[in-house]
């Protein structure tokens, strides 16, 4: 492979006719520009320079791989601005994983603020609940039981603890309490709301394990959105995170849990290759504020 560094001091040559000119332009010395000049032509194979007189000439060899080099030079000096660019998170891509709920209720502001400020810059949002072998994203919303082992290429903040909450009817004799035991539901008819491996169901069904039940559920969705409308029905309840919850339809409520109270614990993984990228930290910092 030719040497970038020779091949623009070959290029330096032939435009100022001269070594000591060359040599003072680039900060070598003259007898450096020579070995390198020698040492080109040892790796093409090629006589580049005849000497004339005291001064040397470049033969025609010399110009053409001078002249045909150009293109590479203006691919080096694009390659440096990108670079830069990604260094000032002026361009690239950056990928957020999420699941549902955190994506809903943070994503929105999170990428308004990400393309406000970098422009150029290409989001790629993955839906990472269930990876199933998938390149992990460069940033990771996820949900701390929801792994066996965290990325040891990654760095883990932890963003959040959110507990779980039973969505009632306001006339629900359960709505009179602020917190009501686990146990106390029971004997009460479920709406499902999560896919049967999904992280944040096994949380709750842990912490009703605890408390000596397993959920009895009439209704089967898969979303939190989904489930609380069938409570207005009256065909049951249904116990959703905080976050998940969002702003309740007429007529109901929330309710706290307690002994045991079941929270998810909501962290954030950023891959340490990019940590440092100003994108990146600008995100776990909108993210942060989101929280807070």
């Amino acid at each position: 492979m030719l040497d970038i560094a020779r091949l623009r001091l070959l290029r330096a040559v032939i435009v100022t006719g001269s070594i000591r000119a060359s040599a003072s332009a680039l900060g070598y010395t003259p007898s450096a520009v020579s070995q390198q000049l020698a040492a080109l032509q040892r790796e093409t194979g090629l006589r580049l320079f005849e000497r004339v007189g005291r001064g040397i000439e470049p033969t025609e060899a010399g110009r053409t791989l001078a002249a045909e080099s150009e293109s590479l030079f203006e691919a080096v000096s694009k390659l440096e601005g990108v670079v830069g660019d990604l260094r000032a998170g002026r361009v690239g891509r950056l990928s957020i994983g999420y699941f549902g709920s955190a994506g809903a209720a943070w994503l929105p502001r999170l990428v308004a603020v990400l393309r406000e400020e970098f422009p150029e810059l290409r989001l790629d949002l993955r839906m990472t609940e269930f990876r199933d072998g998938l390149r992990v994203p460069d940033i990771d919303l996820f949900v701390e039981a929801a792994r066996t082992e965290l990325p040891a290429e990654a760095e883990v903040h932890r963003l959040v603890d959110d507990p779980y909450l039973a969505v009632v009817r306001s006339t629900d004799p359960l709505a009179a309490h602020d917190e009501v035991p686990l146990a106390a539901l029971a004997e009460r008819s479920w709406v499902d709301n999560d896919l049967q491996r999904g992280a944040c169901r096994q949380v709750l069904l842990e912490s009703c394990a605890e408390a000596g039940f397993s959920p009895s559920f009439v209704v089967e969705t898969h979303d939190y959105a989904t489930a609380i409308p069938f409570v207005s029905t009256g065909i049951g309840i249904t116990v959703a995170p905080r976050l998940g919850v969002g702003d309740l339809p007429a007529g109901l409520t929330t309710v706290g849990l307690v002994n045991p109270r079941p929270v998810r614990h909501i962290s954030v993984a950023v891959r340490k290759a990019i940590a440092h990228h100003p994108a990146a930290t600008r995100a776990l910092e909108v993210l942060s504020d989101i929280v807070r």
